[in-house]
This record gives C-alpha cells, sequence and structure tokens, in this order.
C-alpha cells in the first residue's frame, strides 16, 4: 500500500495540474484471464495464478526520487507503490516535442555502395520533411562496407548518401550493422556478412551462433568470440572498434555539422541485443518459444568452465527438456509452469545464459561510447512480447533476457546502457494486448505490460529511452498507442516522455494518401501540436 504524499509533495503536485493520489498509476491487471491450459492442474495453473503473483512482486519496487538524473528543482513527484515515487518533469506533457524520424529501405546502399535510387530518394526526403520529421535512420552495412578484405573499408555511398540528408535539412541516425539482413520479418533484400567473413566460416563455423542440434545461424557473429583472435588474428570486439572507428574518422563532417545525431551500435540479429532464438529459416513461426543458441565451442567452454567454478560438472552441457522452435511452454520440462528454469541448474544456466549477453553489451558498447564521444549512441532491445503472461516467459529466456515472475531481467541491462552511456531503443512500442489476444488467444502475449516493465525500469535507473514500431504501422489506433506509450500524461499516467521516435519503416504504403494524411497528423502530436484534435 502506498504511503500518504507529504504536505509539500501534494502541494507541489496540486500546482502541476496533478492528482495527489496513486489513482492515476497504470493499472498492472487486466480484466481479461488468460483460459486454463489443457494439462495444467488446480495446484500450477499458470493462467489462474500467473497474474496475482506478478503482481505481489511487482508491487515491492519504487521508483526513488534518487534515481532521476534532473535536479530536485526541475523535478515533481507521483506517489508510487510501496512508498517510492516516479519522476516527472516539465519536458513530460502532452505538448512536448518528440522527434521522429525514419528509417530508410534496407537496399538504400547497394551492394557496390553506391545510393541505390538518388532521385527517387530526393523525392521521398522531400516527403518526409513535408511532414515535418526530424530525421532519418540508415544502416551502415558491416557486409557492404568492409566486404572484400578485412581492414578495407567503403564509405564513398555513404559519404554521398549523408550529403544528400543533410541538403534536405534532415538529421540522421546511423546503425553501426554488423548483422546479416535476410531472412527476418520485413526483410526485402539479402546482405550477407563480408565475404572475407564468410570464408573464416567456412573452417571454422564456430563462429556463429549454434543450437542444440548443431545448426549455425549466419545472421551475426557468437558472442563466445568477442575476445578470441580467430577472425584472421583479431578479435570480434577488435573487428567492431576497427569498423566503427573508419567510420568516425571518414564521415567526421557529419559529426562536426550536426547532422548525425545518434549512433546505434548493432548488437546481435536485426542489429539487436539478444540471441538468435527465433530464426525463420529453421522453421521458427510465432508463437514459438524459440531455442538457446549457445552450442557453437566458445560458449560451450564458457559454460562448461562457469559449471566447473561452481563445482558442478554436470551442468556443462545445457538444459534438457526444453522443446523445440516451435513448441508450447507448457508442453516441455524446463518451461511449463514451476519447470526445469527454477531448479538449481536452471537458475545457474539462466544466470550464465543472461550474463553473456550483458558482458557482450558492455563491451561493445564501451568502446562504441568512447569512439563516438560527444554523440549520442544507442542500444535497440527486441520486445519479446509472446508468452509474457506466464511464468517462465520462456521466449524471453531463449532470447538471453532472464526475466520470468521471480526473476527481474531488465535491470541488468538497462544499468549496462547506463554505465556505458547508451540510450535504450525499444521495440513494439505500437502493439496492442487486447488485440494481439483477439488474433493469437494462445500466445499468452501482453506488450503493453512488457512496455511498461521496460519503461519504468528504464526511468527508476535514469537513461533515455527511444521507442520504435515493430509491425508495418499505417493506421490511427496503433499511431494513438504510440503517442500513449511517448506521452504518458495522454492518459493520465505518471512517467517521463520518450526522447524520440524512430518509425519503420519508409515504403510506398506510407506515401497513399489517406496513409500520409494519418501520419502527419501523428507527427504534429509527437511534436505537441494538435494533441486533441484528429484529422
Amino acid at each position: 500500500m502506498a504511503l500518504a504524499l507529504p504536505l509539500c509533495l501534494v502541494q507541489l503536485r496540486q500546482k502541476a495540474g496533478l492528482t495527489t493520489t496513486p489513482a492515476s498509476l497504470p493499472p498492472i491487471i487486466h480484466n481479461a484471464v488468460p483460459p486454463l491450459r489443457h494439462n495444467s492442474s488446480a495446484g500450477s495453473s499458470q493462467s489462474l495464478n500467473y497474474r496475482s503473483a506478478r503482481v505481489n512482486l511487482r508491487l515491492c519496487g519504487g521508483f526513488p526520487i534518487g534515481a532521476s538524473p534532473m535536479p530536485a528543482s526541475s523535478l515533481c513527484f507521483a506517489a508510487g507503490a510501496n512508498g517510492g515515487y516516479i519522476v516527472s518533469s516539465p519536458d513530460d506533457d502532452v505538448y512536448a516535442h518528440i522527434p521522429v524520424y525514419v528509417m530508410l529501405p534496407l537496399g538504400t546502399i547497394n551492394m557496390s555502395c553506391e545510393v541505390s535510387d538518388p532521385n527517387g530518394l530526393c523525392n521521398d526526403l522531400r516527403l518526409l520533411k513535408s511532414a515535418g520529421v526530424d530525421g532519418v535512420m540508415v544502416d551502415c552495412w558491416w557486409g557492404i562496407v568492409e566486404d572484400q578484405q578485412p581492414g578495407e573499408y567503403r564509405w564513398s555511398g555513404y559519404k554521398h548518401l549523408f550529403q544528400i540528408i543533410k541538403d534536405h535539412d534532415l538529421k540522421l541516425q546511423v546503425v553501426m550493422s554488423f548483422h546479416r539482413c535476410g531472412g527476418n520479418v520485413g526483410d526485402d533484400i539479402m546482405i550477407p556478412l563480408p565475404k572475407w567473413v564468410r570464408e573464416v566460416g567456412n573452417t571454422n563455423p564456430d563462429i556463429y551462433f549454434t543450437d542444440k542440434n548443431g545448426r549455425r545461424n549466419d545472421e551475426c557473429l557468437t558472442w563466445g568470440i568477442d575476445q578470441e583472435p580467430v577472425l584472421l588474428g583479431r578479435t570480434a570486439l577488435e573487428v567492431y572498434s576497427d569498423f566503427m572507428r573508419s567510420f568516425r574518422i571518414e564521415i567526421d563532417e557529419f559529426f562536426q555539422d550536426g547532422t548525425i545525431t545518434e549512433v546505434q551500435v548493432g548488437l546481435g540479429p536485426c542489429g539487436e541485443l539478444r540471441y538468435p532464438a527465433y530464426p525463420m529459416e529453421n522453421g521458427w513461426m510465432y508463437p514459438g518459444i524459440g531455442e538457446f543458441q549457445c552450442y557453437d565451442k566458445y560458449l560451450m567452454t564458457s559454460l562448461s568452465e562457469a559449471a566447473q567454478t561452481r563445482g558442478r560438472r554436470h551442468w556443462e552441457n545445457g538444459p534438457q527438456g526444453v522443446g523445440f522452435y516451435n513448441s508450447r511452454p507448457y508442453d516441455t520440462q524446463f518451461f511449463q509452469d514451476r519447470g526445469g528454469y527454477n531448479s538449481k541448474f536452471g537458475i545457474f544456466f539462466l544466470n550464465w545464459y543472461s550474463k553473456i549477453l550483458i558482458d557482450h553489451a558492455d563491451r561493445v558498447l564501451s568502446v562504441a561510447n568512447s569512439i563516438f564521444e560527444g554523440t549520442q549512441i544507442a542500444a535497440k532491445v527486441a520486445g519479446v512480447h509472446w508468452w509474457y503472461d506466464t511464468f517462465s516467459h520462456a521466449p524471453e529466456l531463449t532470447a538471453g533476457f532472464y526475466n520470468n515472475i521471480q526473476h527481474d531481467g531488465y535491470t541488468p541491462i538497462v544499468a549496462v546502457l547506463k554505465k556505458t552511456g547508451a540510450q535504450l531503443n525499444f521495440t513494439c512500442v505500437e502493439l496492442s494486448t487486447s488485440k494481439n489476444r483477439e488474433e493469437f488467444p494462445e500466445a499468452m502475449s501482453d506488450p503493453e505490460d512488457l512496455i511498461w516493465q521496460v519503461l519504468t525500469t528504464s526511468w527508476q535507473i535514469g537513461i533515455r529511452v527511444a521507442c520504435e514500431n515493430a509491425l508495418p504501422c499505417f493506421g490511427r489506433e496503433d499511431y494513438q498507442r504510440v503517442l500513449e506509450n511517448a506521452k504518458p500524461a495522454l492518459k493520465e499516467r505518471e512517467g517521463r516522455n520518450l526522447v524520440g521516435f524512430t518509425y519503420l519503416r519508409l515504403c510506398p504504403t506510407l506515401f497513399e494518401q489517406q496513409n500520409f494524411a494519418e501520419f502527419k497528423q501523428f507527427v504534429k502530436k509527437m511534436h505537441g501540436e494538435d494533441i486533441f484534435v484528429d484529422p
């Protein structure tokens, strides 16, 4: 139960026009209760017991005043659970300007490192500028720039592209894309890893993530070689560092003149900080739980060493009974409610598996922060929302997020972003829980609660948060959900505004008359204009 607010805070809130009770805090429980699984017993029902258990655990955390990076004179406070306080600021009202960026098409730069269609691009940029967008996001593909020989970089096409963007008076977010393009939702072209890396992989396939059946995933390099000199004498960390340093030197003018406002650092498949746990090329389909991706020899050596340190050599082979890519959690021994994930071994393994992810982020982002000093760096974290309303959160676990009913998986991730000066870019901000349940009732999905967990964790630790949509987004309802997450005050929720939103992705459909009208109105509202006016 929340403590009474001190009188001074009550007066502050009244002056700000805010309520003085915690009634405006976001509800945690939804009215809809997921149906009983056919094999769930009364004593272990995920569907009936999960929500009450989650509520009890989540109500134990508050938002301490000291967590905010802002000066006390600019803050107002709202009562939080268990006597904590949620921090807001004068910039967190509905009229604040939140920048809107638009991702350019994946193939804007071709494999010859040239702008694919300069004239068409200029037309698109003029339209985006007319809609009031602040800038665009561009992938800088490792597989294009350093394709032929290690240490030889081609930036000419990107210099041309950046100049075109600058000429249209738009800002620029760049992505250091150390992953393969192709094979995932929305991928309309194929850009492999550099040729010389693939040649190394032909003789040493353990440079790739590997599942329990030995299937390699060449979307990106395993984090097991971050510090192993197996890439023609360089470690993966050195390869990433050299690429980023070359970019910073060669593209200096666009840093100096302020065109580049952010560098998002690719940390895994699709540029996201996660394991490639749900690859479509291996047959995964939504809402499958995915598979652990730690069976290359480098990560297995790490697991063996961790097990031996604990005096449990028999723990070095990974978990059993975890199902397959398209399994449901209740059909597996490991992920069923109160299953193996909650055993001593399960806890050991999941801690190790998630620590590999966090250590990778720490290493790469620390290097990036040094190279791009003075420019905001960012990391993208995937919104793995399916099976969120179960005890184990199986897809989050296989993706490397040790987040379930008994363990908070996002605080360690947010903490490492704060340590390295990185901004969090979170996906799926447009998704609706009720709509997901209508379309996929069995998935026990809850994107809204997941988003709120990640946002509140980020506010508490005190880092910048931006978001993007996960799926194509053209309608008013989707835009409204983005707005409500970007500006919590729109729904009378206490919280911080997002620092930015990046729209996925520029395409001809966006420019259709009705769609573009909706988009332009959305941009105005994100900028604090016409907040309560429908188009």
